[in-house]
C-alpha cells in the first residue's frame, strides 16, 4: 500500500494520500496557523509563524545581517541571495533539532514571513526599515533574490518557504492598521504597490505570500478577492498558500467591521483565497463548519495548498534531505558574511576636504560622542535573532584604534529625552562631559539619529504617540542641539546618522556624513573599517532623505503624487542613489540597444579615476518624455557593479527592466507606445525609440 511518507512519490500524489486519510475533524485543525497535528498519524503540530526579515528571528541565537533597508543601500541582489541561502540553513538546522526536542514552538519552523516587499512611501512609517525602500523595481529585485535564497533552486523541493508581504497595499498608519482604508488608483496599484510582489511571486516563485491588515478600497485585504484570487492567483498563477497576518480575522469583526463574527470572518477569508488564518482560533473554524459557512471542500482546497509547501519541505520524510548541522548557526562563516554585507551598506554622504578616511598614524585623541554610539538596538532593527557578540561602533572604534590612540566616549544626550540620568538632574546633564572631549580631542565622531525604540511596528516602538510611526523627518531637538554645539568647538567634526528610515540630517553642521540603515551584529566594525579606511564605502540611498516634513504628502494619502525620486517635484537633502566613494568614478560611452524581441541592453564605461580601489554600482535610469500619460520623473531600470583599482575602467552592463518602458494608464491597463525613452547613467544620456 502507498503511503505519504513515502519520499520516492511525486508531491502532488503525496498530498492526495494524506488528505484521504484525514478526518473532518482533523482538516480543521489546519486552518489556524498552529495546526494542532495528528498524532495517529504520526504528523506533529506546527506553527507557520516564523521570521527572517535579516537573520533568524525570536528563536535563539542566530546571525543577525543588516535590516533590510540596509541590504537594499548595497543595491547588490546577490548579497541579498547569499543572506538568504544562510538564513534558510540556520532555519532548517533550528527547526529540525527543535523537533527532535518536541519543540513545536512559534519562530521554529520552516514557513518564514519575509520578505517585507511594501513600497517605503513615506519615511514616517515606522516599519519603513523592513523594506527594501522606496523603488518598486530595487524592492522586486531584492526581494525576489531574498526568495530564491531562502526556497533554494530545486523545483520539486524547498529549503524554507519564502512569504512576501503584506500583501499589497500597506505603508501605515500604524496606529489605525486594524481598520486603516487605504484609497489608491488603478495606476498606483498597478505601476508601484503591485511591482514587487509580481516580481516575487511569478519571477522568484514564492511559495507563499501574506496579506496586509488593512483594507484597500473599501476591501479589507485578507477578504479582498479581487487582490487575492483575481490578480495574485489568477494573473500570475500564483498556486502557493496564502496567509494572513496576526489577528485579521478579529479585525474584520472588531475594527473593519465587515463581519458578523469570527465564523463569518473565516468563511469569508477562505472564499478570498486564504489558506491559513493567523488567529488563535477557539472554535469559530468548526463553527463555521456547523454552519455550512465552509465546506469540507474549502479545507481540502486549503490543505491541498499547505500540504504541497510541507512536503516539498521535507517535513513528512523519515529522514529528510539536506539538514544542515545545528553547530552551523552562528558560526564563523555566516557572521563574515554578516560584516561584508554591514560594510557594503554604509553611505557616504559628505566628505569635505577629504576628512575621510581618518588616518589612524595622525590621530592621537578620538571623542565618540552620542546616543548611538554604543546602543545595541541601533544595530538590530526589528524582527533580529540573538548575535552571539554584538559590536556596537563605540566597540568598533576601540577595537580599530588599540592601545595607540586615545578614545573618549561621552553620551552627551538621549535620543529624545532632555536628560540621562534621574529626575534630580538638569536637562543637558550630559552635555558639558561631550563638549569637554570633544574640545580635547583631535577628531569628532558624533553617532545620532534613530533607533527602533522611535520607529517600528504598533506595540514594538516606545513612541507611544505615534504608535510606531515618526511624525516627522527631524532630528529631535535635543540631538540637534548638541550637534550644533560640537560643531561650534572647531574640531573636524564626523556625524554618522543611524536610522532605519529618512532623516532630515543636519550635514550643515558637520564635515563628513554618514548614513547607516541599522547594520546588524557586526556594525560598529564595519563603520569603523570605512571610518578609518578599511573598506571603501560603496553604499546607495534606498530613498529620498527629504529637506523637511513640508516637503510630504498627507501620511494617509496614498497617491503616489509628490511621494519618492519617482515623482517628488522638489529638491531632495539627498536624492535616491545618493553615495559617494574615497575614489571617483567616471562614465563615458553609454550605450543603449533594442533586441528584435524588445530586451533594452545599456552600458557604460565605468574608470576609477581616483587613488584608491573601490566597488561602484552603475544605476541606469529611464524616464519617458513623450507618454501623453503620467509616468515616473525617472525610473531605476539596471545595476551592474564593478570593482576597480585606481586607474582601471570597465564596461558596466545591464539588461534594462522592461516596465520601465511602458506606460500605465488611469484604469490600469499598460501600453508600449510610449515614443521616445531616455537612459540615463550619472549625467550621461541617451534615446532609445
Amino acid at each position: 500500500m502507498k503511503s505519504f511518507r513515502d519520499k520516492t512519490l511525486p508531491v502532488e500524489e503525496r498530498v492526495e494520500l494524506l488528505l484521504s486519510e484525514l478526518t473532518p475533524e482533523e482538516k480543521l485543525g489546519f486552518v489556524d496557523y498552529r495546526n494542532k497535528g495528528v498524532e495517529r498519524l504520526g504528523i506533529p503540530p506546527y506553527s507557520w509563524w516564523n521570521e527572517a526579515l535579516h537573520g533568524l528571528a525570536r528563536s535563539g541565537t542566530a546571525t543577525v545581517f543588516p535590516q533590510a533597508i540596509a541590504m537594499a543601500a548595497a543595491f547588490d541582489p546577490k548579497l541579498v541571495e547569499g543572506m538568504g541561502r544562510i538564513i534558510a540553513d540556520e532555519t532548517r538546522a533550528r527547526y529540525f533539532s527543535s523537533r527532535a526536542k518536541g519543540d513545536f514552538d512559534t519562530y521554529k519552523g520552516l514557513t518564514q514571513w519575509s520578505p517585507n516587499v511594501n513600497i517605503f512611501r513615506d519615511p514616517r512609517w515606522g516599519r519603513g526599515h523592513e523594506t527594501y525602500g522606496e523603488c518598486p523595481y530595487l524592492s522586486g529585485l531584492l526581494g525576489s533574490a531574498f526568495v530564491r535564497g531562502l526556497q533554494g533552486n530545486d523545483p520539486e523541493k524547498l529549503r524554507v518557504a519564502a512569504t512576501p508581504k503584506h500583501f499589497a497595499v500597506h505603508s501605515g498608519p500604524e496606529k489605525d492598521r486594524a481598520g486603516f482604508n487605504a484609497e489608491v488608483s488603478e495606476r498606483d496599484l498597478r505601476e508601484t504597490y503591485l511591482q514587487a510582489f509580481k516580481a516575487c511571486v511569478k519571477g522568484a516563485g514564492a511559495k507563499s505570500v501574506m496579506t496586509a491588515y488593512n483594507a484597500v478600497n473599501g476591501e479589507p485585504s485578507s477578504t479582498n478577492r479581487r487582490l487575492v484570487t483575481d490578480i495574485l492567483r489568477g494573473e500570475w498563477g500564483f498556486d502557493g498558500a496564502v496567509v494572513t497576518d496576526v489577528g485579521v480575522m478579529r479585525n474584520l469583526v472588531n475594527h473593519h467591521k465587515t463581519q458578523a463574527d469570527g465564523a463569518h470572518a473565516i468563511a469569508a477569508e477562505l472564499a478570498a483565497g486564504v489558506d491559513v488564518v493567523s488567529d488563535p482560533l477557539n472554535g469559530e473554524e468548526r463553527a463555521a463548519f456547523e454552519k455550512g459557512l465552509i465546506s469540507e471542500a474549502d479545507l481540502d482546497r486549503i490543505l491541498r495548498r499547505q500540504l504541497r509547501i510541507k512536503f516539498m519541505l521535507g517535513m513528512f520524510d523519515d529522514n529528510p534531505d539536506d539538514v544542515p548541522p545545528f553547530e552551523c548557526i552562528a558560526c564563523p562563516e555566516h557572521r563574515r558574511a554578516s560584516l561584508e554585507a554591514a560594510r557594503r551598506s554604509v553611505v557616504l554622504l559628505k566628505n569635505r576636504g577629504s576628512i575621510l578616511p581618518l588616518k589612524m598614524d595622525k590621530l592621537s585623541r578620538i571623542a565618540v560622542i552620542g546616543p548611538n554610539a554604543s546602543y545595541m538596538r541601533c544595530l538590530l532593527g526589528n524582527y533580529s535573532g540573538t548575535p552571539l557578540h554584538a559590536v556596537t561602533p563605540l566597540d568598533g572604534i576601540l577595537e580599530a584604534a588599540g592601545e595607540d590612540v586615545r578614545v573618549f566616549y561621552a553620551r552627551g544626550c538621549e535620543p529624545s529625552r532632555k536628560r540621562t540620568e534621574g529626575c534630580a538632574n538638569y536637562d543637558g546633564d550630559r552635555t558639558a562631559e561631550a563638549l569637554t572631549a570633544a574640545e580635547n580631542s583631535d577628531v569628532v565622531i558624533g553617532f545620532f539619529g534613530l533607533n527602533p525604540d522611535m520607529e517600528g511596528e504598533i506595540g514594538d516602538a516606545s513612541n507611544a504617540d505615534a504608535s510606531g510611526d515618526k511624525s516627522g523627518v527631524e532630528l529631535p531637538e535635543v540631538q540637534l542641539a548638541l550637534i550644533r554645539k560640537l560643531s561650534e568647538t572647531g574640531k573636524p567634526f564626523v556625524l554618522v546618522n543611524i536610522s532605519g528610515s529618512a532623516v532630515a540630517i543636519p550635514e550643515e553642521y558637520a564635515d563628513a556624513v554618514l548614513q547607516v540603515f541599522y547594520p546588524g551584529e557586526l556594525g560598529g566594525r564595519a563603520i569603523a573599517d570605512v571610518l578609518f579606511g578599511r573598506f571603501n564605502p560603496c553604499g546607495r540611498l534606498p530613498v529620498t532623505f527629504y529637506r523637511s516634513t513640508a516637503d510630504l504628502p498627507p501620511f494617509t494619502d496614498y497617491s503616489m503624487e509628490n511621494r519618492t525620486y519617482r515623482f517628488f517635484g522638489g529638491e531632495a537633502l539627498y536624492p535616491f542613489g545618493a553615495g559617494m566613494s574615497y575614489t571617483r568614478f567616471e562614465y563615458s560611452d553609454l550605450r543603449v540597444s533594442r533586441s528584435e524581441d524588445g530586451r533594452v541592453r545599456a552600458s557604460v564605461t565605468a574608470a576609477n579615476a581616483g587613488g584608491m580601489a573601490g566597488e561602484h554600482s552603475v544605476l541606469f535610469f529611464v524616464s519617458l518624455p513623450e507618454a501623453g500619460v503620467r509616468t515616473p520623473v525617472r525610473q531605476l531600470a539596471g545595476i551592474a557593479r564593478v570593482s576597480l583599482a585606481p586607474g582601471e575602467t570597465a564596461k558596466a552592463e545591464a539588461e534594462l527592466w522592461p516596465d520601465a518602458f511602458r506606460a500605465v494608464l488611469p484604469d490600469g491597463s499598460v501600453t508600449d507606445a510610449v515614443g521616445r525613452a531616455v537612459v540615463c547613467a550619472g549625467e550621461l544620456r541617451a534615446d532609445v525609440c
